[in-house]
C-alpha cells in the first residue's frame, strides 16, 4: 500500500469516527431526542418540503458539476454533465474527509487529466472555480447581514469570533487563488526550486524529465490564465454558478424547518444565519467542519427558537448536506473510478 492510499484511509476512518462522536455527543447534550425519535420526526414531517430539502442539499453537487463544465467549455475543453458530475462528486467527498476544504481539489485534477484534459489547463480551471466558490460563500455573507442585520449579533461572542475569522479568511483566500490565477510563474517557480532541492537530496533521478513535464504543464497553465483573464464572461459564469451551488445548500434548514412545522415567516433569518454560519466553519481545518458547524447552528438557532428544535434541525439538515450529500459522492466516486480503471 502507496503513501497516498494509506492516507487517504486515515483521514476516511477518522471522518468516520469524528462523524460518530459527533452524533453521539449531540444525543447526549439532547436528553429528549433519540435516533429513532429524529426518524418520527422526519416521517411525520410535510414531504413537499422534506423533498425540496433533499433535492436542494443534492443540488449543491449538481451545480459544482455545472460550474466546472461551464468553465471547461469556454476554454474549449468540453465535457459532458456526467464527466462534471464525477469531478465534483470526487472534489466534495475528499474535501469532507479531509482537514482541508481544498482537499478534494486533487481528486477532481485525477478525473479531469485521466478525461485528456492537459494539466495546467485542469489546475487554472480548478483555481478559478475554487476563488469564485470562497467568493460566493462570501458574497452570500454580506447579503445576509444585508437581508436579516440581527442575523450575526444573535450567536454567541466565540461563534462571533470564527465568523469573523471566516470572513477574514476566505476573502484573503480568493485574493490568493487570483493572484495565483494571473501570477502562475511565481507559483511555477517555487515548484521548480523545490523539485531541484529533492534532487539535490537523491529523493528520486532524471531531474530534467521531470522539469521537461513541468514547463509544458505551466505553459498550458499560462495558456488558459490568459483565455480566462480575456473572458470575463467565464469568471462571471463561474461566479454565478458558485453562488447557486451555495445557496442550495444554505438554504437546506431553512426548508427542513419549515418541513417539520415551523414559521415559514423565519425562512429569511434562517437563510441569513446559515449563511454567516457557513463562514465560520469553512475555514476551519477539520474534516467536515464536524462540531464546530454542529455548535455554530444550534447556536444560532437556538435565539429563534427552543434549543430542543435546533438540535433536530441541525442532526437532520447536516445528515442532508453532509452524511448524505457525502456518501452519495462517494459511491458515485467508486463507480466513475472503477469503470476508468475498466476501460484501460
Amino acid at each position: 500500500m502507496n503513501k497516498a492510499v494509506a492516507k487517504k484511509i486515515f483521514w476516511m476512518c477518522f471522518t468516520l469516527a469524528l462523524s460518530i462522536l459527533t452524533i453521539w455527543a449531540l444525543l447526549k447534550q439532547n436528553q429528549s431526542m433519540s435516533i429513532e425519535q429524529l426518524f418520527k420526526l422526519i416521517m411525520s414531517a410535510d414531504k413537499k418540503w422534506m423533498i425540496a430539502a433533499i433535492l436542494s442539499a443534492f443540488s449543491y453537487v449538481i451545480f459544482e458539476a455545472i460550474a466546472l463544465c461551464s468553465i471547461l467549455n469556454s476554454i474549449s475543453h468540453e465535457k459532458s454533465f456526467k464527466r462534471g458530475l464525477l469531478y465534483s462528486t470526487s472534489d466534495v467527498y475528499f474535501s469532507a474527509i479531509t482537514p482541508s476544504a481544498t482537499g478534494g481539489q486533487p481528486a477532481s485534477a485525477f478525473f479531469m487529466v485521466r478525461d485528456g484534459i492537459p494539466g495546467g489547463v485542469t489546475s487554472a480551471a480548478l483555481v478559478l472555480n475554487l476563488m469564485m466558490y470562497n467568493a460566493a460563500i462570501v458574497f452570500l455573507g454580506v447579503i445576509a447581514i444585508i437581508i436579516a442585520p440581527r442575523s450575526f449579533f444573535d450567536f454567541k461572542l466565540s461563534s462571533k469570533i470564527l465568523i469573523g475569522l471566516g470572513f477574514v479568511g476566505l476573502t484573503l483566500l480568493s485574493l490568493v487563488f487570483l493572484s495565483m490565477l494571473r501570477g502562475g510563474e511565481r507559483i511555477f517557480r517555487v515548484i521548480r526550486r523545490f523539485l531541484k532541492f529533492l534532487h539535490s537530496r537523491k529523493v528520486f533521478h532524471r531531474l530534467d524529465s521531470k522539469l521537461e513535464r513541468l514547463d509544458k504543464i505551466e505553459r498550458d497553465y499560462e495558456n488558459c490564465s490568459v483565455m480566462i483573464a480575456g473572458k470575463r464572461g467565464i469568471m462571471i459564469k463561474a461566479f454565478f454558478w458558485n453562488v447557486i451551488q451555495r445557496a442550495s445548500q444554505i438554504i437546506v434548514p431553512a426548508l427542513v424547518f419549515i418541513a417539520t412545522g415551523g414559521d415559514g415567516k423565519l425562512w429569511s433569518l434562517l437563510f441569513s444565519k446559515q449563511c454567516l454560519i457557513t463562514i465560520g466553519y469553512n475555514y476551519v481545518p477539520i474534516p467536515g467542519a464536524l462540531g464546530i458547524a454542529d455548535y455554530l447552528m444550534i447556536d444560532g438557532f437556538s435565539s429563534i427558537m427552543s434549543k430542543d428544535m435546533a438540535f433536530n434541525l441541525d442532526m437532520i439538515s447536516r445528515g442532508l448536506t453532509f452524511y448524505v450529500c457525502v456518501t452519495i459522492s462517494g459511491l458515485i466516486t467508486l463507480i466513475g473510478y472503477l469503470k476508468g480503471r475498466k476501460k484501460k
